[in-house]
């Protein structure tokens, strides 16, 4: 049971509120009410966002490709350093570096986690015994953080467009479509150990690094659940697609395959406005990652002609190079500013931007993990943030401007706790588990310092 002074539902800011949480789930909210013995009291209540893109095992690149080199640095020599990277990563750093990500993502607010996983071999490409040892790792780290896990196997066939044969160093996570079939079969075998609110999908990793005969027989694979792909990411990535498919990027996903709400296109930011429309009308989400997508030269979403056709929109924190709910806020927000000499820009219409970033990412998040979540409503999955309306950052703001102050005036540590599902994981600004998460950490990134 929690009582917010304040709390943000559907219709708007209540005072007042008491919830119940039971199995999980929402059961029970009510306004004008008193606390009463037992409840546990916050500040403001929010419904707790899920981050729609992670790739866990790059948080521990973080800070280690800021150095130029030799001419240009971009994306795609930012892309070989990855690779070397993950040359030297064994299962037990992959699931302690993804326990450190899902915890930090708990205490920046983030509930629930989509994770985008494509490493599925040893290095050079050899299986493991388990077909789903790495994502076995990515399900541990889940089950020691309580954050809710939406996985999603990738599917990575080639090594670039027009089924160019896979590097050696793309060889640890490259699959024939049948390889990766046994990986999805072995992951569901094992997904019933984590809590019910767990989901699996699936990800063709791109168009580039697929084949148009694998993506129309994955499909069957998806089984309803979420299908999320790397989209229009890159200039380049746009002019390989049109040479060798006709047609670019989202234009030809569109013509090509089911697209619907259960789809997820992530960065989607080199689009034409028709591509826009047209994506849009799929009801599929964007899946935006503002600081990634800034951290690597990508260029700002169309965040103006995507809401004007109606599209949904949410985040992730894809590199997590830093993992930051406020800062990917206030950089999706300001990127559009930067882009536009305008302020105010992610809305239609008149109202608080912040409520607009906070809400429509909080929606269209919970749509594209598959996850009943996103508002604070009987029935849906308690993903619940609370957060510190009497701290200096807010303090002088009232209850409609509170996530105003949020995106753009607050660091993280205005977040005092986070459930996911109803496990009240993060209390009083810090995660349950954070000293042997931490502990495990250190030894992991000791054993890893200067090998790029």
């Amino acid at each position: 049971m929690i009582f917010a002074d304040h709390a943000l539902l559907p219709d708007g800011w209540a005072e007042g509120v008491r919830v119940i949480v039971q199995d999980g789930r929402l059961s029970d909210i009510r306004t004008g009410a008193r606390a009463e013995p037992g409840d546990l009291r916050v500040s403001a209540l929010l419904p707790a966002l899920s981050n729609l893109h992670s790739h866990a095992f790059q948080r521990a690149m973080a800070g280690m490709t800021e150095h130029r080199s030799g001419g240009q640095d971009s994306f795609w020599t930012w892309r070989q350093v990855m690779y070397r990277f993950l040359d030297h990563l064994t299962p037990d750093q992959i699931e302690a570096i993804a326990a450190l990500a899902y915890m930090e993502m708990m205490e920046a607010g983030f509930a629930a986690v989509a994770e985008f996983h494509y490493l599925h071999h040893q290095p050079g490409g050899t299986a493991y015994d388990d077909p789903a040892e790495l994502s076995g790792r990515i399900l541990a780290a889940a089950d020691q953080t309580g954050i809710g896990l939406t996985h999603l196997p990738v599917l990575y066939t080639h090594g670039g467009a027009g089924c160019q044969p896979l590097s050696e160093q793309q060889r640890r996570f490259g699959c024939t479509l049948d390889r990766f079939a046994q990986i999805m079969a072995a992951v569901a075998v094992q997904m019933p150990a984590l809590p019910a609110d767990a989901r699996l999908g699936l990800a063709p990793h791109s168009l580039r690094a697929t084949s148009p005969d694998d993506l129309a027989r994955l499909t069957d694979l998806a089984r309803g659940g979420p299908v999320h792909i790397h989209i229009a990411e890159q200039p380049r990535e746009v002019a390989e697609i049109l040479a060798w498919l006709g047609a670019r990027p989202v234009e030809w996903l569109v013509a090509n395959l089911p697209v619907d709400a259960q789809w997820c296109a992530i960065h989607a930011t080199h689009m034409t406005p028709a591509e826009s429309r047209a994506l849009a009308a799929t009801g599929a989400v964007a899946g935006l990652c503002p600081i990634t997508e800034a951290n690597l030269g990508d260029g700002p979403f169309d965040g103006p002609g995507w809401l004007a056709a109606g599209g949904a929109f949410g985040l992730g924190s894809d590199s997590n190079v830093r993992i930051s709910l406020t800062e990917e806020l206030r950089t999706l927000e300001y990127s559009q500013r930067l882009r536009d000499l305008a302020r105010n820009v992610m809305l239609t219409g008149e109202g608080s931007v912040g409520t607009a970033l906070y809400t429509g990412a909080a929606r269209g998040g919970a749509q594209a993990l598959g996850r009943a979540s996103g508002a604070l409503k009987v029935g849906l999955w308690a993903d619940l943030m609370a957060i510190d309306a009497t701290h200096p950052a807010l303090c002088a703001l009232p209850a409609d401007r509170l996530l105003d102050g949020l995106a753009f005036a607050a660091p993280d540590g205005v977040i005092t706790d986070v459930w996911a599902a109803g496990r009240h994981q993060v209390r009083g600004g810090r995660h349950i588990a954070r000293d042997q998460i931490i502990r495990g950490w250190r030894q992991t990134v000791t054993a890893l310092k200067g090998l790029i």
